[in-house]
């Protein structure tokens, strides 16, 4: 699946260019977001989109140098067991 970027945003759109998977982020303060929504179509629950989304989130706050908190349940789950390989930019 191919993610686009936009400002505080991540998300894929199916042919009809309806979005099918968003992961979305605000700042909260200075080089600090929260990840504060990820929505996944329920036609495409369960094959770990959710999980590339918040990745690709994750990237690119690190590549901008920010870092993140997650009010969205699924971002701090994902943030936590992955919390080794992104220690970096987790606040």
């Amino acid at each position: 699946m191919e993610f686009q970027f936009s400002d505080g945003r991540v998300f894929a759109l199916d042919d009809q260019q309806e979005v099918i998977a968003e992961a979305t982020y605000v700042p909260v303060r200075n080089g600090i977001v929260d990840i504060c929504h990820t929505y996944v179509s329920p036609a495409l629950r369960g094959q770990g989109i959710a999980g590339q989304l918040v990745q690709a989130v994750a990237d690119e706050l690190r590549k901008k140098g920010l870092k993140a908190v997650a009010s969205c349940s699924y971002a701090d789950a994902w943030l936590m067991r992955n919390q080794k390989m992104y220690s970096d930019i987790i606040a």
